[in-house]
């Protein structure tokens, strides 16, 4: 499946969660999307439905396609430990999530956008792959005419938050990934026991 790249504040009001990170999408109009969205009430799901949603809110939240996304997962059950966790942790560790996290875009879509144009490097290297899972202790940065974009310099202005397993360096632009980070800086709405359990049902 490929990646989704339609109406992203559409699919934030189906799932009930702001995947911009902003909560501008259900400030307004907190309920489903639709000609009778309004009027409706979300209704019950089964068990099924419900781990399915949690993937599909994972899936959305980080802009990963289903391929991908299904490939890490069994990357992250061959992992010792919490299967779950080690699935939002390479998450986490995602290019385009870190530039989003450092706060070099206002989003993950712009973050990957960035990538994708080449103007993020990884230890001074040119990385243009989203996907591309950052080690601790890596380097993030930008290029010369990336540190020149209007939108970066706008989006760090910004900025109001830099998680704790990061660091950055304002005279360098650019940021580290100082270790892995905790279950609890990880998106609280997220039920990754859910996604585990849909996955487990596939086989």
């Amino acid at each position: 499946m490929a990646r989704y790249t339609g109406p992203i504040w559409r699919i934030s009001r189906r799932l009930g969660i702001s995947l911009t990170g902003t909560g501008k999408e259900l400030q307004k109009r907190p309920f489903p999307p639709g000609q009778h969205g309004a009027q409706s009430q979300r209704r019950k799901l089964s068990e099924y439905g419900m781990q399915l949603q949690e993937k599909q809110k994972l899936r959305f939240l980080y802009g990963v396609p289903e391929r991908q996304f299904h490939n890490l997962f069994r990357k992250a059950s061959r992992m010792p430990g919490n299967t779950g966790e080690n699935f939002l942790i390479l998450l986490e560790r995602r290019l385009d999530n870190l530039v989003f996290r450092l706060g070099l875009a206002r989003t993950r879509r712009q973050a990957r956008q960035l990538v994708t144009h080449g103007h993020i490097t990884v230890n001074g290297q040119r990385v243009n792959i989203p996907s591309y899972l950052v080690k601790v202790g890596d380097t993030i940065g930008l290029t010369e005419k990336g540190k020149q974009l209007r939108v970066v310099k706008e989006a760090l202005a910004e900025r109001v938050y830099l998680p704790e397993y990061l660091s950055w360096d304002e005279a360098k632009l650019e940021g580290r990934l100082e270790r892995l980070p905790l279950r609890e800086e990880l998106p609280q709405e997220i039920n990754e026991t859910l996604v585990v359990e849909f996955y487990s049902r596939r086989g």
